[in-house]
């Protein structure tokens, strides 16, 4: 186990936050973006957001289990510097871009990279005590929703100046920490622990077969892509819905992400660790499961726009859910191999990403054009709230097996 865990977590936190400031930046201009480049209406922008989110699922599906290999083979460190140097890079081509095809070419080489948080998830796996590993994952999760607080709002503000103008600032923040990591990071897997780099392990259909070695493990991983699902209705129409349902503008819009990362850091960073510390892995996974389809089920009814504040600050407890699962995971599969399973599930959420935000911007762009047979902005979120069901029905199965095999 690497150590001390309390500084490389730190690194690893502050990389994500200022990561997540660059993506949550872009959101609440992203739909105008689009209609600039593309011309038409919004809820015809809305599918073409989904086109864009699914190019870079797609591309993480691929080299997602590769980057993951990688890291178990050369160390965390080069391929998380590698994944933030792509993100800059595609925030630099989206704020040039002279037309759509730009933007999808952006996308493409962000997803190539296979984002930022395979390496550091198993960077923590590889500091942290697997009974430590939930409250580090929700660390984390703190991290990514403190840059949703600063992120939207900076985006709303900066949106006031074009719709350009927030990726400008994302890129510049994604490449200043590159530099910051490639300073001050350390490498948290010593040269003992590495395993040999294997082609047949770094392809998706390698990598989803790692997650089939016990029964137990590929009901969690389904679990898991169920909810990874659901979640997606939210970077795919979040944006689009508030625009469409109530003529939300960019600064409301980054106000209502504001508060979202507001409410995820304190369930992440002061809520998880003691709640599944009393409730264990499974029962805190299930509790924050049910949190997130009571907000589905309210976002999809809503009638007014100042009722999402209080439906969000409920339904922020959904956030224990991931830590828990990641670190039910992670507790399965042996310290070489911590970065193959990262990979698997990046390639997972990869597969989530696909589907997801076709669904989801397809579900609220048809619901709420004017052919629609009944005009309903909140389907997406009822899609959601279906989805999370499933994956309650998958972790039923996984406490079976698991029961049956003890």
């Amino acid at each position: 186990m690497a150590s001390p865990s309390r500084h490389a977590l730190t690194f690893i936190f502050l990389t994500v936050l200022i990561d997540s400031i660059g993506f949550g930046v872009t959101l609440p201009v992203f739909p105008d973006l689009i209609v600039t480049l593309e011309g038409g209406t919004l809820d015809e922008a809305t599918i073409v957001g989904g086109y864009l989110l699914a190019l870079f699922a797609v591309m993480q599906i691929v080299f997602g289990p590769l980057m993951g290999n990688l890291s178990d083979r050369f160390g965390r460190r080069p391929v998380l510097l590698l994944s933030l140097a792509a993100f800059g890079i595609d925030y630099a081509l989206m704020a040039f871009a002279p037309n759509l095809a730009w933007l999808f070419v952006g996308r493409a080489i962000a997803g190539l990279a296979g984002a930022v948080y395979v390496p550091a998830n198993a960077f923590i796996a590889d500091v942290t005590e697997p009974d430590k590993r939930a409250q580090a994952y929700g660390l984390i999760g703190g991290a990514f929703g403190a840059g949703f607080i600063l992120g939207p709002a900076l985006g709303g503000l900066l949106g006031e100046l074009g719709p350009r103008a927030p990726f400008f600032a994302a890129a510049g923040l994604a490449l200043l920490n590159v530099l910051y990591g490639f300073f001050v990071l350390p490498e948290s897997l010593p040269p003992e622990k590495r395993r040999a780099f294997e082609w047949r392990r770094a392809n998706p259909l390698g990598a989803f077969r790692a997650l089939t070695r016990m029964p137990a493990l590929g009901l969690l991983a389904a679990a898991l892509f169920a909810w990874a699902l659901a979640g997606t209705v939210y970077p795919a129409t979040w944006a689009f819905f508030a625009k469409i349902r109530f003529a939300w503008s960019a600064a409301d819009i980054g106000l209502s992400l504001a508060f979202v990362g507001m409410t995820m850091t304190i369930v992440q960073v002061f809520v998880t660790g003691p709640a599944v510390k009393r409730l264990g892995e499974r029962r805190a996974l299930v509790t924050g499961i049910a949190f997130g389809i009571f907000e589905f089920v309210a976002m999809a009814v809503i009638t007014e726009g100042w009722m999402i504040y209080p439906v969000m600050a409920g339904g922020a407890l959904s956030g224990l859910a991931y830590p828990a699962l990641n670190a039910l995971l992670s507790q399965q599969t042996a310290a070489s191999e911590q970065g193959e399973l990262q990979g698997a599930l990046s390639g997972l959420n990869a597969l989530s990403e696909i589907a997801g935000p076709l669904l989801m911007t397809g579900a609220l762009g048809y619901f709420s054009g004017v052919h629609a047979p009944v005009h309903f902005p909140g389907a997406a979120f009822a899609l959601a709230a279906g989805l999370a069901l499933v994956a309650l029905g998958f972790l039923a199965l996984a406490g079976r097996r698991r029961e049956a095999a003890a």
